[in-house]
């Protein structure tokens, strides 16, 4: 009996080998030996080491799928940054925080990992980077580019300089360029220089019958250069030593994680509580560029990967207090400084340092600017606010005490309407009610622009005020609106490019 239940067993294993469907477990023939065009992009082959990377260098080199620029622009990058040790130890050690989430990003995409070096071309890997142009952040987005990829850019934040967003949208831009063009390296030249250069000089050269490459091309210098610098780091990086580069060790493993921001909270409390470093904080959250997060403008921010559980436990456990100190105020009429600073209870000096007020500027309707938080306040800026708030100015009107003589017997109402004033501030200004009925050339003190006022004192023939009432004040509706002068200028540079 075993004798024949080994035999049926044995013809079904054979019959079930002779009807198999599908090629031959076992390929028959000469094997043949994988080529690098085999595992080139868009190919089917995919071969994976079992050594798993030994740094974020080893992992970056893994990934190059770009073909390679040799020229006299690459060797001539290749030198500029091989003789200068002190940029490459700064620039790579200022990646640190961040290369592991990009090569994470891209490795998802697909991509390929020579795209990670991209930010030591545009910033230096500076979150913090404005180009002469304002392009800003690690991958220097302009503000009409940032807005075409859903950078938020308000009063609060500027995504263009927040990690996750900004790569999101970096990543997302070149990608598309890609699929455009066909290219890396005219992908490439086109996040330089705008895909509408790139495609009028493609054909351009097609109709002289020229070649279409990134080296057939004719470009402005800066993007010329453009990926032969990537190529010269690309270069430094698979092969440190042939340049005499020590590459700081960075390790296999991410630098930050998220945390979930449920409440508005101030920047210096949320360093506090995950117990790091201001300036590590804020290299890790560059977008929040006021004192205060704001929960539904910031639904999450990132922490060093140890010091994420550590705030969350001291968030649940803080009991000291308010966790934002600032909120935000919407002004509903346009003002001066002097007067807002008034009315949120601030000094004008810090209210122009907090909000970046430019000097001789009026705050618009509209506008929201960041103010103390009462203690009456307790509700979060609402999402509305955090998302769109935005603040504008208009120019001041310098103004200077006149005094202009009647024309009969005119009304406080028929003075203002001559100077296009309010009725309320001649009254006040002279000390009369609005109701008040002046007497044939009686001298009325108005408050004038400076030329309005020149031209109103030759006309009139009246003398030149004391120099103590002539001083310079801010045109308004009442006489509490007068300026005190500023002092803080904006310290918003700008940078360059697309």
């Amino acid at each position: 009996m075993k004798l024949l239940w080994a035999w049926l067993l044995a013809t079904l294993f054979l019959a079930g080998c002779a009807t198999q469907s599908g090629p031959p477990l076992i390929p028959g023939g000469n094997l043949k030996p994988i080529t690098q065009t085999d595992l080139g992009e868009g190919s089917d082959h995919r071969v994976m080491t079992m050594v798993p990377p030994v740094d974020m260098w080893d992992r970056i080199r893994r990934g190059f799928r770009m073909p390679d620029l040799d020229n006299d622009l690459v060797r001539d990058r290749e030198q500029w940054y091989a003789t200068r040790p002190d940029y490459i130890e700064r620039m790579t050690e200022r990646s640190n925080k961040y290369i592991f989430y990009i090569v994470e990003e891209l490795e998802r995409r697909n991509m390929p990992t020579e795209l990670a070096l991209l930010p030591y071309i545009e910033s230096a890997f500076n979150p913090q980077a404005v180009s002469s142009a304002r392009a800003m952040g690690m991958w220097q987005f302009m503000p009409a580019t940032g807005s075409d990829f859903d950078l938020k850019q308000n009063i609060f934040r500027d995504d263009r300089r927040d990690v996750v967003a900004s790569t999101r949208a970096a990543l997302d831009y070149l990608q598309r360029l890609y699929d455009m063009f066909g290219d890396w390296q005219l992908a490439l030249a086109a996040y330089n220089w705008g895909e509408g250069s790139v495609s009028r000089a493609i054909a351009k050269n097609q109709k002289a019958g020229l070649g279409t490459t990134y080296s057939d091309l004719n470009m402005p210098a800066e993007t010329r250069q453009y990926v032969p610098k990537l190529q010269a780091v690309k270069n430094i990086v698979a092969n440190p030593a042939k340049f005499g580069v020590d590459l700081p060790y960075i390790s296999n493993h991410p630098y930050f994680t998220r945390v979930a921001l449920t409440r508005d909270l101030d920047v210096d409390l949320a360093a506090k509580l995950a117990d790091v470093r201001i300036e590590d904080f804020r290299a890790l959250n560059p977008a929040a560029h006021k004192p205060v997060l704001l929960a539904a403008g910031t639904p999450d921010i990132l922490l060093p990967w140890d010091n994420a559980a550590v705030f969350e436990r001291n968030f649940k456990a803080y009991a000291e207090g308010q966790y934002a100190s600032w909120t935000a105020w919407t002004v509903s009429r346009t003002m001066t400084v002097a007067d807002a600073a008034q009315r949120s209870g601030m000094s004008e000096a810090d209210l122009r340092a907090v909000n970046n007020i430019p000097p001789r500027m009026m705050i618009k309707s509209g506008s929201t600017l960041i103010v103390p938080r009462s203690a009456r306040v307790q509700e979060d800026v609402a999402a509305v606010v955090a998302d769109s708030g935005q603040l504008s100015f208009q120019p001041e009107v310098v103004t200077r005490r006149t005094s202009v003589r009647t024309r009969g017997s005119e009304s406080v109402t028929s003075v203002a309407r001559r100077y296009k004033l309010s009725p309320a501030s001649v009254a006040e200004w002279n000390d009369v009610p609005t109701s008040h009925v002046f007497k044939r050339g009686y001298n009325v003190v108005v408050y004038l622009p400076v030329r309005d006022a020149a031209a109103a004192r030759v006309g009139s023939g009246a003398r030149s005020t004391s120099s103590s009432a002539s001083k310079r004040k801010v045109s308004s509706s009442s006489a509490s609106s007068r300026s005190s002068g500023a002092r803080h200028s904006s310290t918003a540079s700008s940078k360059r490019k697309r």
